[in-house]
């Protein structure tokens, strides 16, 4: 047996050693922290480093990367004595190796438990209706809070979101009912608003027209009353003419008011619906001498009414 290569091959693997407890490669996003004898003295970062053999010794590994812890879900009390099951995340980053390996023990623990109380504080403090409407809020509360707690560890809560919130299912159900009585309460409110806008202008419709009509009704009866005028003022001047040629001896005038109302009397007799038999008077031809006297009359009578009719 040769001892010679055996105390060789112990000589090998004790340099191995050696160089492996001496030399320290360091990736990057970690941090170590270096003990000598049990006591903290510096921190490697990530690179190659050398250690002195049998008396500096790696303590704790540091992850500087930002991570993400899930704290459970709990029940917590609101305010007003509401259940609700809140489940949350948190993201943390350790900034300084040393007090985070050890001004705290198991940093992960202990950050995931300051969440779960300060969720049951924060929430306990705010109504149900709050818990619901105002997540942005208690994510803002919760985050102040835990980041101010974890400063002396060396870490940083970058950021803390709730992740679920859900009430009962008794409660969510009054929920649904009541948001839809709400929203049932403004249709029926949009409904009798458009009903009054309606209402509304189909009154100043009909009120507009009605303003129209009484125009135009006024309009109407003034054009009538100023044809009426213009007639009458005619007529009198026709009148005037006939009395004129009375006065003179002109036995025509009183033929012209003879031979006039016994055509109207005879219109009247033709034109009557029971009347099927006209009857022609005997002095037929006193007629045509009365309406020759007519004629001349009558000539004179619309030469007048043209005249003032064509005046304003």
């Amino acid at each position: 047996m040769d001892f010679g290569l055996i105390g060789i091959g112990v000589l090998f693997i004790l340099a191995l050693f050696i160089i492996a407890s001496v030399i320290k490669t360091v990736p990057q996003g970690k941090e170590f922290t270096v003990e000598r004898f049990g006591r903290f003295t510096r921190t490697l970062k990530p690179g190659l480093h050398f250690l002195v053999p049998f008396i500096d010794t790696v303590g704790y590994k540091m992850n500087m990367r930002e991570r993400v812890l899930d704290v459970p879900n709990q029940d917590v009390i609101t305010k007003d004595n509401a259940t609700v099951s809140v489940d949350a995340v948190v993201f943390i980053q350790v900034l300084d190796a040393p007090r985070a390996a050890y001004e705290v023990d198991n940093l992960d623990f202990a950050i995931i438990n300051l969440s779960l109380t300060n969720v049951r504080t924060v929430i306990g403090s705010m109504d149900l209706d709050e818990t619901l409407s105002k997540r942005d809020e208690i994510n803002a509360r919760l985050l102040g809070v835990i980041d101010a707690a974890t400063n002396p560890w060396g870490a940083k809560v970058t950021r803390m979101e709730i992740r679920d919130l859900s009430p009962p299912v008794d409660i969510t159900e009054a929920m649904a009912r009541q948001m839809k009585a709400e929203r049932l309460k403004r249709a029926e409110i949009l409904e009798a608003e458009g009903a009054k806008q309606s209402a509304i202008l189909r009154a100043e419709g009909e009120k507009e027209a009605a303003i129209r009509e009484a125009e135009g009704r006024k309009e109407s009866a003034f054009l009538d009353a100023e044809a009426r005028e213009r007639e009458a003022e005619a007529e009198a001047r026709a009148t005037q003419m006939v009395s004129d040629a009375i006065s003179k001896g002109d036995v025509s005038a009183i033929n012209y008011f003879l031979g006039q109302k016994y055509i109207e009397a005879f219109g009247k007799l033709a034109t009557s619906e029971q009347q099927r038999t006209v009857i022609i008077p005997a002095e037929f031809s006193n007629i045509l001498s009365t309406i020759t006297g007519v004629g001349e009359l009558g000539k004179a009578a619309h030469d007048a009414v043209s005249e003032a009719t064509r005046k304003p």
